[in-house]
């Protein structure tokens, strides 16, 4: 990943016409969900993705509640470079996947405690809605002074139309988008997903 520009993840894809899309327009991650969810898919599938993404767009595999024995084995099925931790986790959780060979986005929601907020030694954090997944925007500018100084996401609620405005008020590092760029609850919208692109990268 690389900071000129805003970093740009595009989560939950599951077919190669999707992925092509996502780094024709520049993302600089891409994200494949391994955990329980109507964009879920086995860690075999997400690596014949991986194989067709450039070495220098990262590749992350999504979690929530699995334990990290768990993480580290489907990841590695997967053959990604990332892991995205969802849930209730702790330092050791970060510290263990690093261990392990794999860089970490942890996820936060922005009603976390303080505790959550400090830096675990992840190499990016990732700030969703309350209820994440919900494709509910909120006020991104709320934690732009709790994050400052910290490489982290914006995400949750993030469509074409807002994610320019969302990254100048939140401060973000980048965003990250699933839902905003579906046609319809997990199915991608490969036009969506060009247009979010586009207009994040502008910024």
């Amino acid at each position: 990943m690389n900071n000129v520009q805003p970093l740009v993840k595009v989560c939950g894809l599951s077919t190669a016409e999707d992925v092509q899309v996502a780094i024709n327009h520049g993302a600089d991650a891409i994200g494949f969900v391994l955990t329980s969810s109507v964009r879920e898919i086995a860690p075999q599938d997400a690596a014949t993705l991986v194989a067709l993404v450039p070495k220098d767009i990262a590749t992350v595999a999504v979690f929530r509640s699995e334990d990290i024995p768990t993480v580290v084995q489907r990841a590695r099925q997967a053959q990604v470079g990332w892991v995205q931790l969802h849930g209730q986790r702790t330092k050791e959780d970060v510290t263990q996947v690093q261990a392990a060979g794999f860089k970490v986005i942890r996820a936060v929601r922005r009603d976390a405690t303080a505790e959550e907020f400090t830096d675990w030694g992840e190499e990016l954090l990732l700030i969703d809605a309350s209820v994440p997944g919900s494709g509910e925007s909120w006020d991104y500018a709320a934690v732009r002074e709790l994050a400052a100084g910290r490489k982290w996401l914006v995400a949750g609620g993030l469509c074409p139309a807002n994610v320019a405005p969302a990254l100048r008020i939140s401060g973000a590092t980048g965003a990250d988008v699933s839902s905003g760029v579906e046609s319809s609850r997990g199915v991608k919208d490969p036009l969506l997903i060009a247009q979010f692109l586009d207009a994040a990268k502008a910024e």
